[in-house]
């Protein structure tokens, strides 16, 4: 029972404003039916095949989220069923998210992701990048996506102060963003281990999953 008791946790201690997303990458289908029926409809998963399996089994009322990095050729994948895609980082990316939403007759919503980390091995758009990406002509005849927000990452550091002004530019970036963006509702940051410090600089979505789930074998 402690995955329910964790996500009992969680959803009270984040309350109405910020929308919890429980990695569930690696887990068994049986942890996910344990937050499912803990009252989590929100899951998280960073392999498009994987999750792909997951949604033919378990209940359809879940929405599932892709965080991960995409490869364009594995979007037709999710493309039937996915609710979110948050690590969105290129023009040709949504270009080919849009092909395979608009074959299932479907938009999709779609995160930006701002490169706000140092770390080399984290993915993302500069500011500057996304602002072009939004303003392009190419983009605006996309019809079936919606850009419904940022995402971004912070560098995996105990310095709080880093990790604090790493929140703290997103938000700024966001806040930017949203004066030509109205649809803009989500900011996604904040993982296991700073989330608190996310939500304080005022994220509204975060991405939990060790915390929920249990140390994984891997990343």
């Amino acid at each position: 029972m402690e995955i329910s008791e964790n996500i009992k946790k969680h959803i009270e201690e984040l309350g109405e404003k910020v929308s919890l997303v429980a990695i569930s990458k690696t887990k068994p289908e049986s942890d996910l039916m344990e937050a499912y029926q803990a009252g989590q409809r929100v899951f998280g998963e960073n392999k498009i095949q994987e999750m792909a399996e997951k949604w033919e089994n378990l209940p359809k009322d879940i929405q599932w989220h892709m965080v991960g990095h995409v490869q364009r050729n594995k979007v037709k994948y999710m493309a039937p069923f996915v609710t979110l895609i948050h690590a969105v980082d290129s023009l040709k990316l949504l270009k080919e998210i849009n092909k395979e939403a608009e074959k299932n007759e479907r938009i999709i919503s779609c995160l930006l992701q701002i490169k706000i980390a140092e770390e080399e091995s984290k993915f993302g758009l500069e500011a500057e990048e996304a602002k072009e990406i939004l303003a392009s002509d190419e983009f605006i005849e996309l019809k079936n996506i919606q850009i419904t927000g940022l995402m971004g990452m912070a560098t995996n550091s105990d310095d709080e102060a880093k990790v604090r002004g790493e929140f703290d530019y997103l938000r700024s970036v966001y806040v930017d963003f949203k004066k030509k963006q109205p649809q803009f509702e989500v900011l996604s940051m904040g993982m296991s281990g700073d989330y608190k410090i996310a939500v304080s600089c005022g994220s509204n979505m975060v991405r939990i999953g060790s915390a929920i789930f249990g140390e994984r074998n891997y990343n």
